[in-house]
């Protein structure tokens, strides 16, 4: 996917990088595979702020994206390529040869007109959904599953490729993009291929009000506020605030370690995130 940038005729152009959307579909999405999304702008029930600068933005229709691949043995056409603004990837409409329609993740290299096939029959090739255990060694996959059956949880981002390098018994051993080597059953499934949409790492975006359309409202550094409104607040001049870094609630930002000790799925890690 080539990227677009512009004549610098104002100062947000100047900076400006955008997907150039070649090869996507200007067809709106398949009605029966759109659900409304209402923005809830960071709120919980009770209507008090539980994630902050959020709010505002365009209106989005979800996607049903299938996860699961469960539909083995049975052929299905790439009708369409078409932009998800609620993820980075694109996203591939598969007309079913039984009539049915769905959504899935978008791989290098699958163009409209392709064929895909899950099951444990499926080739191993670009788009085709197996059981890691059919999977050949080496082999780039996405939309991997945690458990068999569940759905895919893992490398689903734009550009993101996991590698199976190793089968032990029940359980494959996976790379994923973080450089962590996972134990992860060989009865899940995992599509072939890496994720499309490669440049959307270099995407930027210009100016504020692009990110409003996304809804995403201004952050302000707790460095800038008063002592009374920020703990890293205050000082004569500029200051990095000279302490560790912490929430506007006193909780260590930076380094501290989030994943519990005693979490069972510790034994299935077998090499850590570098």
């Amino acid at each position: 996917m080539a990227l677009k940038t512009y004549k610098p005729l104002t100062p947000s152009r100047r900076f400006t990088v955008l997907s150039a959307a070649e090869g996507l579909s200007k067809k709106r999405p398949e009605k029966s595979l759109i659900v409304p999304r209402k923005s809830k702008a960071g709120r919980n029930a009770a209507g008090r702020i539980t994630v902050r600068h959020r709010g505002g933005g365009h209106k989005r229709f979800c996607r049903l994206i299938d996860f699961k691949r469960d539909k083995h043995g049975i052929e299905a056409v790439v009708a369409a390529v078409e932009y998800d603004p609620n993820r980075s990837a694109h996203i591939a409409l598969l007309h079913y040869l039984d009539g049915e329609k769905r959504y899935i993740l978008c791989p290098v290299g699958l163009k409209v007109g392709g064929k895909v096939m899950a099951g444990p029959e499926a080739e191993p090739a670009d788009g085709n959904s197996l059981p890691l255990a059919q999977i050949p060694l080496g082999m780039p996959v996405h939309n991997i599953e945690l458990y068999p059956g569940r759905g895919a949880q893992l490398v689903r981002g734009a550009g993101m490729a996991a590698q199976i390098m190793a089968r032990e018994g029940e359980y494959a051993h996976v790379r994923l993009p973080s450089g962590e080597i996972r134990k992860i059953s060989t009865r899940c499934y995992a599509t072939v291929g890496q994720v499309g949409n490669l440049d959307h790492e270099n995407v930027s975006l210009g100016k504020a009000g692009r990110a409003r359309w996304m809804g995403r409202r201004p952050t302000v550094r707790g460095v800038a506020m008063n002592p009374i409104d920020h703990p890293m607040g205050g000082g004569e001049g500029r200051t990095s605030g000279g302490g560790h870094p912490v929430s506007p609630w006193g909780k260590l930002a930076k380094g501290q370690k989030t994943r519990g000790r005693r979490k069972p799925s510790n034994r299935l890690i077998l090499q850590r995130r570098k």
